[in-house]
This record gives C-alpha cells, sequence and structure tokens, in this order.
C-alpha cells in the first residue's frame, strides 16, 4: 500500500479540471515536478474517469 501523502498529492494536481483521465493527471503532476513517488501511485490508479480530488486521494491510497 502506498504511503503516498494525500497533500502532497493535491497540491501536484491544483488546478486539475475535473473530470479527468488517469493520464490527464499524470500528465499534470509531472508537469508540476510531482515526485517519482507521486507519479508512480497515480499511475497505478485504475485506468477510469476521476470526478475531483476526494476520488483521486482515494484511488491513490489503494494503489
Amino acid at each position: 500500500m502506498s504511503t503516498t501523502n494525500p497533500i502532497e498529492l493535491q497540491k501536484h494536481l491544483s488546478g486539475v479540471d475535473y473530470p479527468a483521465s488517469r493520464q490527464d493527471l499524470v500528465e499534470h503532476a509531472r508537469s508540476d515536478g510531482a515526485s517519482e513517488e507521486i507519479l508512480q501511485a497515480l499511475e497505478n490508479m485504475p485506468d477510469r474517469t476521476y470526478d475531483g480530488p476526494n476520488a483521486v486521494s482515494q484511488a491513490a491510497s489503494k494503489s
């Protein structure tokens, strides 16, 4: 189970237009300078559309 800090995760996703795909989230975080740990957590989430920050945090914590 990931120990990704949800506050750090959301910091790198600030400004994302929801709903967003997993790939959109990964690309946004990468362009924002997210750590490899954050990118890995996002890439390990199910490939679906996320409707907001809470859904992303929930999925990332399970990945």
